[in-house]
């Protein structure tokens, strides 16, 4: 049975593909929508040659419109400042380009990263993998089998997370037969999805989302991408509840960002802004040294400066932890703030 609806079919929501279909790509209609001029940002706009620029409507409707540098509209317009050639950021930041497998990242001895979707509902100026060769990582049913029977035969890997891309960039059917395959392997213990999707786009937390991970075998975590406290839009709280009553663990990592976060008061909010709608911070990472986004760099002793002030005002358990992705090490790096 087809509804009338045409966002529902046979009661599966379609609303979040049908708002990715009508999401900006160019960065004149957005700043036209948003009360701005194109001709201020001159021919910095061409930077989205180098990475294009997708930004969907729920997303910049939260932006505040005349304001040029609006902290959610920073993160997504192409600017001149990504066509600066600058020592130290090239196009592989984390050293993660070759995986066992296609599409299979092992970088940690107990869990494995499965690149499930090679798109995101959003381009961030800012992404670690705005080079990743995709086209050489993509996941198809053979794939899956071969990841599968990569994480059987090592039982030391406990713990399966879905990235991409954007993993919700999958439908939910397609969610659903994904994790069929893996539902028999009893060392897995936990299943991590990191997604930026239901923030840029709430619609995405549907009914059949929050059924299918209440009903897995696993402890779910779901860690969501959150730089500034405007993006917790309302309909982004409400999904999130949803997913929290179904016993979905919810974490929050923030990029620190000059010109978007890079002060007190916005961590600060930040922070308390995730637990009121039930995100516990998790981890605040300086900038992955991608080329193209050096413009974003905030120093070591700013960023030291701007975690003595979260400890200051905030309680331990919403202080989210300082860390830095080096290439080649074994797990996360903390920055030391012994020399604030």
């Amino acid at each position: 049975m087809i509804t009338r609806n045409s966002d529902s079919v046979q009661g599966v929501d379609r609303t979040w593909q049908r708002e990715l279909a009508e999401a900006y790509r160019s960065p004149a209609q957005l700043l036209t929508a948003l009360d701005l001029d194109p001709a201020q940002f001159g021919d910095g706009l061409n930077a989205r040659r180098l990475f294009p620029m997708l930004v969907p409507k729920p997303f910049a409707a939260a932006m505040v419109p005349g304001d040029p540098a609006d902290p959610l509209l920073r993160q997504v317009l192409p600017i001149g400042d990504e066509f600066a050639d600058v020592p130290g950021f090239g196009p592989d930041p984390i050293g993660e380009q070759d995986g066992p497998l296609p599409g299979l990242l092992h970088k940690y001895r107990s869990r494995v990263l499965l690149m499930l979707r090679t798109g995101c509902a959003v381009n961030c100026r800012y992404c670690f993998r705005r080079h990743f060769p995709y086209a050489d990582h993509r996941v198809g049913q053979a794939e899956l089998e071969q990841a599968r029977q990569y994480i059987a035969a090592d039982t030391n890997i406990n713990e399966l997370l879905l990235s991409g891309g954007d993993p919700l960039m999958a439908r939910d059917d397609h969610l659903a037969a994904l994790f069929e395959q893996f539902r028999d392997l009893p060392h897995l213990k936990r299943l991590r999805i990191h997604s930026r999707l239901p923030v840029v786009l709430p619609s995405r937390v549907t009914d059949q989302l929050v059924t299918l991970l209440s009903s897995l075998p696993w402890q779910v975590v779901l860690v969501l991408h959150i730089n500034h406290p405007n993006e917790l839009q309302p309909e982004l709280v409400a999904g999130l509840a949803r997913l929290k009553a179904a016993g979905v663990t919810l974490l929050n990592q923030a990029v620190l960002l000059k010109g978007v976060n890079d002060n007190a008061d916005t961590l600060v909010a930040l922070s308390e802004t995730l637990f009121e709608a039930g995100v516990l911070p998790y981890y605040l990472h300086l900038l992955d040294r991608v080329q193209g986004a050096a413009h974003f760099e905030v120093s070591e002793d700013e960023a030291r400066s701007l975690m003595a002030a979260q400890l200051d005002r905030l309680p331990g358990f919403l202080v989210p932890r300082l860390v830095r992705e080096i290439a080649g090490q074994p797990s996360k790096t903390p920055i030391d703030l012994k020399l604030v």
